[in-house]
């Protein structure tokens, strides 16, 4: 029987040396900066925050866990002091079109301080002009003007008045105005009396009448004309008096803010607005204005506040805001109502400001996923990149459902650096089906999965583990448990030369870890807590590993571990649920037959296999035919398939095995029943490396074991996979006890003289090989299979004389 030699069990678990952590306890260890390992993510990191040019905003992708929030949210905070300082946005009534308010930009903690100056001086208002139009002084002023026009009217009817007497005619004051009347004896003559009269008198009386009609149009036109210089005086009256108290009030607040342009501006519109509305608003009713005022949001007085949309204090450093819930509301703002008597009814001091909002002058954290899986929001964002400013619009508005008038706040200029976290599938996905994404995120920072394993990072891992231990005030850590959990890292990572950089599932860890020395009431977390917390997780979500291996051991999945069988093989499978994967063995069956060279992939035939599947069986024929097909056409059929298996098949890494069972059921060559094998296979017969190699010899190790080891058992891997093994300490116990064996083998030929016991064989200058090997059965059997197909294919009264005779 060949011979190849087994892995050791330095090469099956590549351990570390907790004399080279240099410490004893990881509180002996410096604290070490997050974004070990991503040094290309944070280049790319300082490279989109430092550019400030148009359209260089951020994409941050990598897999869940890796720290992503945690590292760009540590960077940019030492980026921020480095930015302009932000500024408070307001909205204000606009005077001139109240249905589009103005918005004003004034200094961190100006917005809030102007609000309540306005206010209290609102309040003041309220107390102090109803005190000055309930002045006696003020009263004298009116009824001076009243008297003026009283006098003026008396005037103007006493002169008409008096001629009309002279004339014979009397004026009469009527519901609907005046009239004239001719008078005789001091009586008012109707209709028939006055026809009576003679005609010279009739016409004299209807020229007075004519003339004292157009005297009376002029008096009332003149009269008219008094009312409104009495209107008029009255206004002018209330406005000084207004002006003398606004003017005392204002004095102030026009000092404090002169040196804002654009609140000076506003300051002035109130103050007009003030003057001239000053009686109609405050004229009366202090103690109710002052209740509205308190409990009602709608009120006749908001025209003169100030709505604070976005406040930053008397902060100094440029604002950093992540979005959990981006939402369009939540990131442009909303323009909220309010029922009054079954009507809505809006101002601007009901716009509410969104997380754009905040953010300006600064940082946004966006979760892209989130983004993209809510109405309106991404789309709107471009947009608001796009043309750099804000604009605050209900979705019916986007949509043209609104019919309404509504408001129409003025846009808001936009300076933020968006910042999408997300993984790499979306980034490829918008890169290639949205033409504006690249022109809008033009840095991409990529956080790797893992790093090298090695002296130096070895030593760094460790403070990133005492950091990661002190900052969420867990026990310290001997050097043995710090070497664990490095090699745990390196057991997530798959691969005995690399560290995972996923901090979620390192911290959880620790986390466990720490909870398990609890129980133990110790001081410290021992290797053993950390092996304790590693195994507590596998049995929490192991119930369906342990359902499977119960199957295989009650002999409901045929799965054999002792023994030889021609043409079935124990293949290897990983199985993903939740949190957690693990390997279990699978029984892959073959049969061969005359035929014309076709394969049948079962799983294929039933759409059960996917397509790389399907890729690894197409290359076992290409592999058979450039061995054997050389000089002759293939003369067999033959099917493939992974018994009792209900779902899904995909992947190559059971090519190795299928190429096995295929060679073992045309040659009829019996296979060992205790190896199990995995490996994907090239056109040539090599063994390429294949994942969840660790999960795969433990799942075929843990059956063995449950039914008892009986010392030949074991498994076969491509050499490649050997850097990847980190196995569970059970089976590294077996394997120094020679009770399982792990054989990494390079081609398919050494996995077959593992399985059959016998040499693979070489061909010789006529490419014939020697009888006896697996080579030359398979050959001879290729060989009796194409003569049986030429005899079939002979045409009657062709072939011998024997048959000649027969069709004779």
């Amino acid at each position: 029987m060949p011979q190849h030699p087994e892995l050791t069990i330095e090469q099956l678990y590549h351990a570390c040396d907790p004399e080279a952590l240099g410490c004893t306890t990881s509180d002996e260890l410096a604290d070490l900066d997050s974004g070990l390992g991503q040094e290309r993510a944070l280049g790319a990191l300082r490279f989109g925050m430092g550019i400030r040019h148009e359209g260089y905003n951020l994409y941050v992708m990598g897999s869940p866990g890796l720290g992503k929030h945690a590292i760009v949210r540590q960077l940019l905070g030492r980026q921020l002091p480095q930015l302009a300082a932000p500024s408070d946005w307001c909205y204000v009534h606009n005077f001139r079109t109240p249905h589009k308010p103005r918005v004003l930009r004034v200094p961190a903690g100006t917005g809030c301080g102007l609000d309540n100056d306005l206010r209290a001086l609102v309040r003041s208002l309220l107390t102090a002009l109803p005190a000055v139009f309930a002045s006696n002084e003020y009263r004298d002023a009116v009824q001076s003007i009243k008297d003026k026009f009283k006098n003026r009217e008396k005037q103007l009817f006493s002169n008409v008045e008096s001629q009309a007497e002279e004339a014979g005619i009397i004026l009469l004051r009527t519901p609907t105005g005046f009239s004239l009347a001719p008078m005789k004896n001091d009586e008012v003559l109707d209709a028939e009396a006055f026809n009576k009269l003679p005609e010279a008198e009739k016409q004299r009386i209807n020229e007075h009448m004519e003339h004292l009609s157009q005297l009376l149009r002029q008096t009332l036109q003149q009269l008219a004309q008094a009312s409104r210089d009495h209107d008029l005086q009255i206004e002018q009256l209330n406005q000084a008096v207004a002006r003398t108290t606004v003017d005392r009030q204002f004095n102030h607040l026009e000092i404090r803010y002169a040196h804002l342009d654009q609140v000076a501006s506003f300051l002035d519109e109130v103050k007009r607005d003030l003057i001239e509305k000053g009686l109609e608003l405050f004229g009366s009713a202090p103690a109710e204005q002052l209740q509205l005022l308190e409990h009602q949001r709608l009120t006749p007085f908001n025209r003169y506040f100030v709505n604070v949309l976005v406040d930053h204090g008397v902060s100094s450093v440029a604002p950093l805001v992540y979005e959990e819930h981006p939402i369009y509301q939540n990131l442009f703002g909303r323009i909220e109502h309010q029922a009054q008597m079954g009507t809505l009814h809006t101002d601007f001091t009901l716009i509410k400001g969104g997380a754009l909002h905040r953010a300006n002058g600064g940082y946004l954290l966006l979760d892209v996923r989130k983004l993209l899986t809510t109405p309106f929001a991404w789309d709107a964002l471009k947009r608001a990149l796009q043309a750099r400013q804000l604009r605050i619009q209900s979705p019916e508005q986007l949509l043209s459902l609104a019919s309404t008038i509504s408001l129409e706040p003025d846009p808001i200029p936009l300076d933020v650096k968006v910042v999408l976290i997300g993984d790499r599938l979306l980034y490829h996905l918008l890169s290639q089906f949205d033409p504006e994404f690249p022109m809008l995120f033009k840095v991409e920072a990529d956080f790797a999965e893992d790093m090298p394993r090695d002296a130096q990072s070895t030593v760094l891992y460790a403070r990133l583990l005492a950091t990661l231990q002190r900052e969420h005030q867990l026990r310290a850590l001997d050097a043995r448990a710090i070497g664990r959990v490095i090699e745990q890292a390196t057991r997530a990572a798959a691969d005995g030369e690399k560290l995972s950089l996923n901090m979620q599932g390192l911290l959880d860890l620790l986390h466990e870890a720490d909870y398990w020395a609890g129980e133990q009431q110790r001081s410290l977390i021992l290797r053993e807590d950390v092996e304790r917390a590693v195994q507590a997780r596998l049995d929490r979500g192991g119930q369906i590993r342990e359902r499977l291996l119960e199957a295989a051991l009650r002999g409901l999945r045929h799965i054999e571990t002792s023994g030889t069988c021609v043409a079935q093989i124990n293949g290897l499978a990983v199985l993903q649920a939740g949190g957690q994967s693990f390997g279990h063995p699978a029984r892959i069956s073959a049969t061969a037959r005359l035929g014309d060279g076709k394969l049948v992939d079962i799983e294929r035939e039933v759409e059960l296999g996917g397509a790389l599947h399907s890729k690894g069986v197409l290359i076992l024929s290409a592999y058979l035919a450039s061995r054997f097909g050389g000089r002759q056409p293939l003369s067999f059929a033959a099917t493939l398939v992974f018994e009792q298996s209900y779902g899904g098949v995909d992947g190559d890494s059971a090519s190795a095995a299928e190429l096995c069972v295929l060679q073992s059921a045309l040659a009829a060559l019996p296979l060992r029943q205790d190896l199990a094998i995995t490996g994907s296979v090239d056109q040539h017969g090599r063994l390429q490396v294949i994942g969840g190699v660790n999960e795969k010899i433990e799942g075929f190790f843990d059956l063995c074991a449950a039914r008892g080891l009986n010392g030949s058992q074991g498994v076969i891997i491509p050499q490649g996979n050997v850097k990847h093994l980190m196995l569970q300490q059970g089976v590294l116990d077996a394997v120094a006890e020679g009770r399982f064996h792990v054989h990494a083998v390079t081609h398919v030929e050494q996995a077959m003289e593992l399985l059959t016991g016998l040499a693979a064989g070489s061909a010789d200058e006529q490419g014939r090989f020697p009888a006896g090997t697996i080579n030359g059965a398979l050959q001879a059997r290729l060989e009796e299979l194409g003569e049986w197909r030429r005899r079939f294919a002979t045409p009657p009264g062709e072939g011998s004389a024997g048959n000649g005779a027969a069709q004779g």
